[in-house]
């Protein structure tokens, strides 16, 4: 019999429970920022800027210089970074703009669908087998999806863009030769530079807002931490924990995320909360099947 968990599964889940509430909580971040006058691409640019050091720190932390210095001499795996950088920098654009704009309940809409867009398209990018849960639970997140198009009027385009480029950047990190901690470093180091140029226009044209207050300056650098600080507890407690918790504790973010966008009143018709119906069926078919395929392999 194989144990579920380690011995320090305890730590292990206040790691996870730690890293998808410091995502849910995020929206209240940016939105304090936009209180304060800050723009979206400004939030943007301090995040990457801010995000490299604490990225850096990381590499430091679990002396993984040698293995940064290795990645810096694969052209393909430079290039394998630069397309996930895209596809996370179009995920954190859509995110910021979207908060922003009023549509925090669209965007947990987005990291919902997430998990189940990931596996329908492992099962047709890698071959992975689709468990019969697995089909029901994306054909219930696809009903969902019909009910907000209705409710809204359009597609759900914030919450299929978060989607999809997570699910992008999910893909292409697959391919990547080399650890999270390195790999995030090297995304924070391509964004770092236009950032940079971006807050130094901005500054010097007199309209940006590093500088202006304490509490606007110190929020501004607390994108660094906002951003890896999560990312790193979650690569923790992930490789400590079994897949079924992984599967239940991944849809804390988009809960949090929900509340606070209808607590922050925004607007949630009777079609919207149907969609979320289905949605949340879906989730909850998704985290049994990854529940019972843990259990499967406990047993042998």
């Amino acid at each position: 019999m194989v144990p579920s968990t380690v011995p320090d599964s305890k730590p292990a889940y206040l790691a996870g429970v730690a890293c998808y509430g410091l995502w849910g909580f995020l929206p209240l971040y940016f939105h304090l920022l936009h209180q304060l006058g800050v723009g979206s691409w400004e939030m943007i640019a301090h995040r990457t800027m801010w995000s490299v050091l604490w990225a850096g720190g990381l590499v430091l932390l679990a002396r993984q210089g040698g293995q940064v210095a290795a990645v810096l001499r694969q052209p393909r795996t430079l290039a394998m970074l630069a397309l996930s950088t895209l596809a996370i920098f179009g995920n954190w654009t859509i995110y910021v703009f979207a908060v922003n704009a009023g549509h925090v309940i669209e965007a947990s809409l987005g990291y919902y669908i997430n998990p189940l867009m990931n596996m329908a398209a492992g099962a047709l990018l890698f071959r992975e087998r689709m468990s019969f849960e697995g089909k029901v639970a994306i054909g219930l997140a696809a009903v969902g999806v019909a009910i907000q198009t209705l409710a809204l009027g359009h597609l759900p385009v914030v919450s299929l863009g978060l989607a999809l480029t997570f699910c992008v950047y999910a893909i292409l990190r697959k391919q990547v030769k080399a650890d999270a901690q390195t790999g995030l470093f090297i995304e924070c180091a391509y964004l770092a530079l236009p950032g940079l140029a971006y807050v130094w226009y901005l500054q010097s044209s007199g309209a940006g807002h590093f500088g202006s207050g304490v509490p606007v300056s110190t929020l501004l650098m607390l994108a660094g931490p906002a951003t890896v600080v999560p990312l790193a507890l979650f690569a923790w407690s992930a490789r400590r924990l079994p897949l079924s918790a992984v599967g239940f504790l991944q849809f804390i973010a988009p809960t949090i995320q929900f509340l606070l966008g209808v607590a922050l009143g925004e607007a949630f018709t009777p079609l919207r909360a149907l969609s979320f119906v289905f949605i949340w069926l879906g989730v909850a078919v998704f985290a049994y099947g990854a529940w019972k395929r843990t259990r499967v392999v406990a047993a042998v």
